[in-house]
């Protein structure tokens, strides 16, 4: 969830000042626990596997807990596991360099180490030392690891290692009662980033964002608030997330909305509603609507036929 810095050739981010959340206190139940083990994890340097789905805040939980250590001062890295090779884990005893130098390391879907990435793993000291030359490694992952080691995809010693405490995140719909409060973190947020008001969403906005199942998490929730300010029209912007909520497949492969996407389908809607409008005005008239729309009369029978509306109106 947060904004991230591609650094090296080997997935390695680090994360900037991104949308955190220290300050968002969750009004459900389930993140209320959650939020109680985050702060008791940051005081420790016990090994942590993160498990949720896509875009639930895996990452967002693993910087939290190094912000709240006694290492906050140190470096935070995510580091996307596919692309490791075994290599990119050694650096020179004592220097605190390489990817597993001083700080917190995070790596994103543990399972997909390779298995002698996971042996260099499972040998390399972890944690504070008294030399502080080592980071603590928190694991995230959006699958039963324990099948994937009866699959000898992950060694059993590993996943021992990694899952001192295994701790689960609930997905956005099963935590509603979060879904306003996130909404307006995000909104204040990419107001200010992109120098923009707040907006003021009405009942009726709000309810459709209560309301959805928010496939894509945090993630995707986070997508749409930086659409609504960007647009900065609330009735275009929402036209455009419900049509690419209604078509899953318009949004990107993660389950988050793409704004480019939005943009498009609530350009789509609001250049609908104008030309209906319009041939309203013109009580149905297409060639008067034409000239009323600065467009030739050939280019509106397109876009009628576009929208599906190529009976409405005469000539």
């Amino acid at each position: 969830m947060g904004n991230l810095l591609p650094h090296g050739d080997c997935g390695e981010t680090s994360v900037g000042v991104g949308p955190c959340l220290d300050l968002f206190e969750p009004a459900s139940l389930s993140m209320g626990a959650v939020e109680a083990v985050i702060r008791e994890l940051a005081q420790t340097v016990i090994p942590v596997l993160l498990l949720a789905e896509n875009g639930a805040g895996k990452r967002t939980t693993a910087w939290r807990i190094h912000r709240m250590s006694r290492q906050w001062a140190q470096p935070f890295r995510s580091l996307v596991c596919s692309t490791l090779r075994p290599e990119d884990l050694d650096a020179p005893s004592g220097t605190g360099r390489g990817l597993l130098g001083e700080g917190t390391v995070y790596l994103q879907e543990v399972g997909d180490l390779s298995l002698e990435c996971q042996k260099r793993l499972l040998h390399a000291p972890q944690g504070p030392t008294a030399t502080g030359n080592r980071a603590r490694l928190i694991c995230g992952s959006t699958r039963d690891l324990a099948s994937d080691v009866k699959a000898g995809t992950v060694r059993e010693d590993f996943y021992y290692r990694i899952s001192g405490v295994c701790l689960s995140l609930p997905p956005l719909r099963q935590r509603k009662e979060d879904i306003s409060g996130l909404l307006d973190h995000f909104l204040r947020k990419y107001a200010e980033d992109f120098h923009r008001e707040v907006p003021n969403l009405s009942d009726e906005t709000r309810e459709l964002f209560q309301q959805y199942s928010w496939p894509g998490n945090l993630r995707e929730l986070e997508d749409a608030a930086k659409v609504l300010v960007v647009l900065g029209d609330e009735k275009v912007a929402i036209t455009g997330l419900r049509a690419l909520q209604a078509k899953p497949e318009a949004a990107s492969g993660n389950g988050s909305i793409s704004l480019k996407a939005a943009a498009k389908a609530a350009s789509r809607e609001a250049e609908k509603e104008l030309i209906l409008k319009t041939l309203s005005q013109t009580r149905w008239n297409r060639r008067r609507a034409a000239v009323a729309l600065q467009i030739s009369y050939k280019a509106l029978l397109y876009k009628l036929k576009q929208i599906r509306c190529e009976g409405y109106g005469a000539s």
